[in-house]
């Protein structure tokens, strides 16, 4: 008999099936049919904000969080409490970071751990992980050789069960599709160790003393019994020991849970995204790589902002509000102020992490604002136990204060902290905003007389203009948290005091302080009122961050006329130049640095520059510019009113280059000089010379021609200097003949 592939399959399959015990097959296709189940239930996510039938795909969310296995010391605590920006991420890249797959791996001295806590403060992404956990089982990507079965426990599902007071079992309380109930119950009977029980969210059990000091004890897993009485004998491990946990929660309750949970037990503790997880959530979230990078430069321009991105839902508030703005404007250039995300980031929490609470909101924040600013006045970042509950009645009901434990010799002490030094200091100016707080505005304000010994309460007064702005007043209306407009009256003239005292001043953060503060203030006729009364701004030798230049772009936009800027010597790169463009060609009066200045630069540099200004001074430092952009540049500048010192970095001074340069400086108003030069390390073989500087010396025309040398330890040689005066302009022949003899000369030195 001939038997076709497709029949031979179906006889050895048949055939099979002879041998496996009764029920095995269909239980096999019962657990395909649950982990279906499951992917269609948790493949999508509702967002905060998201409308009736809004869904979107998990995928397009979830982003894999730092997860370390470790706790952290007192000074290694602190420090990361006031890290900034960049430098948060920085320090947390020397943390050992694990993932999930390897929370059940054998501990150092090889035993298999039973139960894992995964701790991490609101907001973090832990209940996102969770639901990430599920699909990626039910999906085949995780866990698939450990666990036959994972059963996920909601919390906030068992307080609703604990209150309808009716005893339940413990599949009663997995909610699946009850389709699955006999499935449950069969794989708990026969296979326990091939269960993981994951418990999302312990901290927000309103039955938590219950748990601890239950006198029902529950001794099997299938006859009903009060709730409490389950998840204390499931986590104790009395129920169900060979089955696997998985518990999250807050750090409030981590202490609490740890005395619970049956042992080997490991601690795990998510500390939101690292840098390469927030460019990866914007990436997924705009889906677009322009934006995403846009959204991204605009976000990296606040430090604040930046660092506070490593928590998700500041990230995903962030995400959402650059996606509405540039609905509105495609060309939008610029994010919220750094206050009003923390104003969505205080509301967000409060409406969706603070179920429970034992005090009504107002006295919460006011308790937590008198915390803040006990720790700014005394500029500490971490408090004890005693000192918290003296003014916060529950903190661990609270989702904006971290509760950690630290070794004190033989002891472990609680400690608490604000989410990072920028949340202390939101709060101290939220404090500072109620109405019988203004006399402390007015203190805090006049404290501010010797301003560098006064550093630390810059930032407050920051947010305080940023409370100040309309919208933020109206939102913080909207949310009923606390606000008082009354005070901006009071912040706006300071502010124009402080300009007034200013003007002359050459302290880096009292310039950026006051540009800072407006922007927060977001206020355009205010701002353009400030800037009349600064008039002219210089920076020098004070390195602009992209915050900075940002901050600066906003404030220049809102002068009708800028009269002088300044920036010496401030870092400013070819991106940088390019962010403030517009308000440069815009300046009457203009003294520019440009560093890393390349030819496909060039005409944003052109642009900058303008026509018809008094242009003090221009230098192109760091860069190799060829021939072409150099006559680019010069005939840019031959159009202002006058021109007072030039440098430009070449790649090579060419006999060309210094003709075109003596051109410009015969038929251009200079004031003091115009000169070339190469960058400092660049091989000079090429080139006539180093450098190459003219201007006029009373009535002489002076001609300076210099090569650098050899500048490697072993050389004998130092460089080469010419300087020459002429009564008069001289001809191209002539500084042709001057530069053909330095070049010979020069190669004769260097031969040695």
């Amino acid at each position: 008999m001939v038997w076709k592939k497709g029949e031979r399959a179906c006889e050895t399959f048949l055939s099979l099936l002879k041998d496996v015990e009764p029920g095995v097959y269909d239980q096999h296709q019962m657990i395909h049919n649950l982990k279906e189940w499951i992917c269609s239930q948790y493949k999508t996510v509702q967002e905060y904000t998201s409308r009736i039938g809004e869904d979107v795909l998990l995928t397009d969310r979830y982003t894999d969080l730092l997860i370390v296995q470790q706790h952290r010391k007192q000074k290694e605590k602190e420090e990361e409490i006031r890290f900034r920006g960049a430098s948060l991420f920085s320090v947390r890249e020397a943390y050992q970071s694990t993932t999930v797959d390897q929370f059940f791996s054998p501990n150092d001295r090889g035993d298999i751990t039973k139960a894992v806590i995964l701790q991490g403060h609101s907001g973090h992404g832990k209940s996102f992980m969770a639901q990430k956990i599920m699909l990626d089982w039910a999906s085949g990507n995780l866990y698939q050789d450990r666990f036959e079965l994972i059963l996920h426990l909601r919390c906030k599902e068992l307080n609703q069960v604990s209150r309808e007071r009716n005893d339940r079992c413990v599949v009663d309380l997995v909610s699946y599709n009850k389709t699955f109930t006999p499935l449950i119950s069969q794989k708990l009977k026969d296979s326990p160790q091939k269960v993981l029980f994951l418990v999302d969210g312990f901290d927000e059990l309103r039955f938590t003393n219950e748990i601890n000091d239950s006198l029902v004890i529950c001794q099997d897993p299938f006859t009903p019994a009060p709730v409490e009485a389950i998840l204390s004998a499931l986590l104790k491990g009395t129920i169900l020991d060979d089955c696997f946990l998985l518990v999250t929660t807050r750090p409030t309750a981590a202490d609490t849970l740890s005395k619970l949970l049956k042992h080997p037990l490991r601690f795990t503790e998510t500390l939101g995204f690292s840098e390469k997880g927030v460019q990866e959530y914007f990436q997924r979230f705009c889906q677009d790589q322009q934006v995403a990078e846009k959204a991204l430069r605009s976000v990296k321009a606040t430090g604040t902002l930046f660092s506070s991105c490593s928590i998700p839902v500041i990230c995903w508030i962030v995400c959402t509000v650059f996606r509405e703005q540039l609905k509105e404007n495609a060309e939008m250039a610029e994010l919220e102020t750094t206050t009003s995300i923390f104003v969505h980031f205080v509301s967000t929490l409060l409406e969706h992490h603070c179920q429970g609470l034992s005090q009504p909101v107002p006295t919460l924040l006011r308790s937590l604002g008198q915390l803040a600013e006990r720790g700014m006045l005394e500029q500490q970042v971490l408090f004890e136990k005693g000192s918290v509950l003296s003014t916060v009645s529950d903190p661990a009901s609270v989702p904006f204060l971290c509760k950690f434990l630290l070794k004190k010799k033989v002891c472990l002490e609680e400690m608490f902290s604000f989410m990072h030094l920028s949340f202390q200091e939101f709060f101290t100016a939220l404090y500072y905003t109620s109405d019988q707080n203004e006399e402390k505005v007015k203190e805090l304000l006049g404290s501010v007389k010797e301003y560098d010994g006064k550093s630390y309460v810059l930032p407050v007064i920051q947010f305080l203009f940023g409370l100040s702005n309309k919208e933020v007043v109206q939102d913080l209306k909207k949310h009923e948290l606390p606000s008082t407009p009354s005070i901006r009256e009071k912040l706006e003239m300071w502010i124009l005091e402080l300009i007034e005292k200013s003007k002359d001043s050459k302290k880096r953060n009292e310039l950026l302080f006051i540009l800072h503060c407006l922007y927060e203030l977001h206020e355009e006729e205010f701002v353009r009122r400030a800037m009349e009364v600064w008039g002219k701004i210089t920076f020098a030798s004070i390195p602009l961050t992209t915050t900075d230049c940002s901050v600066l772009l906003y404030c220049l936009q809102r002068c009708p006329t800028i009269r002088s800027l300044e920036l010496w010597e401030c870092n400013i790169t070819a991106e940088k130049l390019r962010m403030l463009q517009p308000a440069l060609s815009r300046c009457e009066e203009l003294g520019l640095v440009v560093e890393e200045l390349s030819d496909a630069d060039v005409n944003d540099l052109i642009s900058a520059l303008g026509k018809g200004k008094i242009l003090s001074g221009l230098g192109v430092q760091n860069s190799s510019l060829s021939e072409e952009s150099v006559q680019q540049v010069l005939s840019a500048l031959s159009r202002q009113k006058s021109v007072g010192k030039v440098v430009l970095s070449v790649k090579t001074v060419t006999i060309t280059t210094a003709e075109r340069l003596l051109q410009f400086y015969k038929t251009t108003q200079i004031t003091e000089f115009v000169g070339v030069m190469l960058p400092e390390g660049t091989d000079t073989a090429e080139s006539l010379c180093s450098g190459l500087l003219m201007r006029r010396v009373e009535e002489y025309f002076r001609l300076g021609i210099v090569h650098s040398g050899d500048s490697s330890p072993e050389s004998e040689t130092s460089g080469l200097g010419l300087v020459l005066l002429f009564p008069s302009q001289i001809s191209d022949i002539i500084l042709r003949e001057i530069l053909h003899r330095f070049h010979q000369l020069r190669c004769f030195t260097d031969k040695g």
